[in-house]
C-alpha cells in the first residue's frame, strides 16, 4: 500500500475537527472548523447540511492535506462521525429539502412520541425501544416532517443522518452503521442490520432509509466530483462512518467491557461498553460497534452548553479580555472559582438550560439554582453549575453501578477536560479515577483509526489497545466525596420537588 495515512474528520455540533493519523496511531496533522446552530424556537435546533457539514467536510480535508504537505494520494482511507442521530430528508440529486434537525437535544417530536407511545402502547414501546421513546428517536422526528411539512415529506428520496448524508456525499452510496440504525433508528433495523419492513408505517416507505453495515466496512469509494472538492484521490474507500460519540468512545480507548467514556462537549455523552444487554428505563441499552459487546449509553444537554452561557452572560469581560488578546475566558472563569468551598457555600444547581436527556428524560426541564442568598458572586453560581454537571455524570455512574457492571474504568474526552476544576469534581463525585487520553482531539481520531481497521492497516478494534493510551489520571479525594454528599442528596431530590413548576413555566 503506497498510500500511508489515515484521516478522520467530524462534525459536532458547534465545531468540526479533522485529523491525518499515521498507521502508528501518530497525529500527522489536525484542524479545526467553528460554526453555530440555529435555535428558531423553544427546543428546536438545527444546521444547514450543505452550508456546515459538506462545507466543513471539504474544507478540513483540502486544510489537512495542505497542512501536512501531502496530497490525496498519500491517504489510504477515509473515516467520518457526526452530531449523533439528525435527519435530514433530501431528494434524488441529494438535495437537502430542509434544515437538518438535530440529535436528542431537538424536542419538537413531542406530541409524536406521545401520539406513538399510544399507538404501540407503552409496553410494545418498551419491547421496540427497550425503553420509553425520547427525542433522540429518529423514528418521531420523521413523523414531526409528515405531520408539519407534508411538501418535504412528498419530495423526500431519503431520510438521512449526518454521516450517511456524508458518506452519499463522497461516494454516491446511501449507508448508515448497523449500531447506529440500532440505537436510534428504532424500530427499523434488526440487530443484524436487515430493514423491519413491517415496521415502517406509520412513518415512511423502507427505501428511503440508507441500507446498514458495520462501522468500518468499506462504503464506497470517492467519487470524482467528490476528489475535485476534497482533495482526496478519486477511488479513495470511504468506510461505513457512525456518530461522534462512537467514534470518541473509541478514540478514548473504550474498547472492553466495563470501560467508559464521558464526552464532554456542547453536552455530556456517555458511553458504558458491557458483556451483556442492559435495559433500563433512564438510558440507553444496545449492542456496540465492537463486535461482541453491547453498551449503555446516555446524553445530557449540559456541559459546554452550560459553560458557554456563563461565559457569554455572566463574564462577557473576560471574552472581551480574550479578544483583545488576554487570557483564555475558559480558563479565567475556572482559575476566579477555584478557592470556592465544595458546596459552594450553599448552593445547589441543576444545569438543565436546554431540558434534559437522560436520566430524567424530559425536554421541559429547566435550570434551578437553590440557596441563592446576597452573599453569593457570580463565581460562586459558575461553581456550582461545575458541581451539577459532576453530580449529572455521576447520576449515570450509579446507574451503572446498580447493574453490577464493573469494573469500571473511566476514559475521559472533549474540550472540558481541559476544566482541572470540573474533571476533579467529576473524580471525587463518582469516586473513580479519571482517565484523561493522550489524543484529546477526540471522535476525529477515532474515525481515522476505525478508517485504519477498514483498510486492513488494523486487524481488529483489540489491536488499538496499544496504540490508544492516557496521559494523565486524575484521582478522586475520599474527603471532597463525603463532602458532596449532601449536596448531592439535595440535587438528587431538586427535579422531583420542581419538575411541576418547571413544566408550568415551559408550557404557560
Amino acid at each position: 500500500m503506497s498510500a500511508s495515512l489515515l484521516m478522520g474528520i467530524d462534525i459536532g455540533t458547534s465545531e468540526s475537527k479533522g485529523c491525518l493519523v499515521d498507521f502508528a496511531g501518530n497525529v500527522i496533522a489536525y484542524a479545526t472548523e467553528k460554526h453555530g446552530m440555529e435555535n428558531p424556537k423553544p427546543n428546536y435546533y438545527e444546521q444547514d447540511a450543505e452550508a456546515i457539514w459538506w462545507h466543513d467536510m471539504y474544507t478540513l480535508s483540502n486544510r489537512l492535506l495542505e497542512q501536512s504537505g501531502k496530497t490525496g494520494e498519500d491517504v489510504a482511507c477515509v473515516g467520518l462521525s457526526t452530531l449523533g442521530t439528525c435527519l435530514l430528508p433530501v431528494d434524488e440529486n441529494l438535495k437537502p429539502l430542509r434544515k437538518a434537525i438535530l440529535y436528542g437535544i431537538d424536542a419538537r417530536s413531542v406530541n409524536e412520541i406521545a401520539w406513538l407511545t399510544e399507538y404501540y402502547g407503552e409496553e410494545r414501546v418498551k419491547e421496540l425501544f427497550g425503553r420509553p421513546m425520547v427525542s433522540g428517536d429518529v423514528c418521531a422526528k420523521i413523523l414531526w416532517v409528515r405531520n408539519n411539512e407534508p411538501e418535504v415529506y412528498a419530495k423526500t428520496y431519503k431520510f438521512l443522518t449526518g454521516t450517511s448524508y456524508l458518506v452519499a456525499k463522497l461516494t454516491g452510496k446511501f449507508m448508515i452503521d448497523r449500531f447506529l440504525g440500532l440505537a436510534s433508528f428504532r424500530p427499523f433495523f434488526d440487530a443484524e442490520g436487515r430493514k423491519r419492513e413491517e415496521m415502517f408505517e406509520p412513518f415512511c416507505r423502507p427505501d428511503q432509509l440508507p441500507d446498514a453495515s458495520v462501522v468500518t466496512d468499506i462504503a464506497g469509494h470517492v467519487t470524482a466530483e467528490a476528489a475535485r472538492v476534497t482533495g482526496l484521490k478519486e477511488g479513495t474507500p470511504v468506510i461505513i462512518g457512525t456518530g461522534d460519540s462512537t467514534a470518541e468512545a473509541i478514540s478514548t480507548g473504550v474498547l472492553h467491557a466495563g470501560d467508559v467514556m464521558l464526552q464532554f462537549g456542547s453536552s455530556t455523552f456517555i458511553y458504558c461498553c458491557t458483556d451483556r444487554l442492559v435495559t433500563d428505563d433512564r438510558v440507553r441499552g444496545n449492542n456496540f460497534t465492537i463486535p461482541g459487546t453491547f453498551s449503555l449509553a446516555a446524553g445530557t444537554n449540559n456541559c459546554g452548553l452550560v459553560t458557554q452561557w456563563f461565559r457569554d452572560k455572566l463574564f462577557p469581560e473576560l471574552l472581551e479580555a480574550e479578544e483583545k488578546g488576554g487570557p483564555n475566558a475558559y480558563e479565567a472563569m475556572m482559575d476566579a472559582a477555584k478557592d470556592i468551598p465544595i458546596g459552594s457555600d450553599g448552593l445547589v444547581t441543576l444545569p438543565y438550560l436546554a431540558g434534559e436527556r437522560t436520566p430524567i428524560n424530559d425536554p421541559d426541564a429547566s435550570g434551578v439554582v437553590l440557596g441563592l442568598r446576597s452573599h453569593h458572586t457570580k463565581e460562586h453560581l459558575y461553581h456550582s453549575a461545575l458541581e451539577g454537571i459532576a453530580f449529572s455524570v455521576a447520576q449515570h455512574i450509579d446507574i451503572f453501578r446498580e447493574h453490577e457492571i464493573s469494573p469500571l474504568r473511566i476514559h475521559a474526552v472533549g474540550g472540558a477536560t481541559r476544566n482541572a476544576l470540573l474533571m476533579q469534581m467529576v473524580a471525587d463525585a463518582i469516586r473513580e479515577p479519571v482517565h484523561i487520553a493522550a489524543v484529546t482531539i477526540g471522535a476525529c481520531y477515532g474515525d481515522a483509526l476505525m478508517a485504519g481497521i477498514g483498510a486492513g492497516v488494523f486487524p481488529d478494534f483489540e489491536s488499538l489497545q496499544g496504540i490508544v493510551r492516557a496521559s494523565k489520571v486524575i484521582e478522586p479525594d475520599p474527603d471532597n466525596f463525603e463532602a458532596y454528599e449532601k449536596f448531592r442528596a439535595i440535587y438528587d431530590e431538586a427535579y422531583l420537588a420542581t419538575k411541576d413548576f418547571m413544566h408550568r413555566l415551559a408550557r404557560p
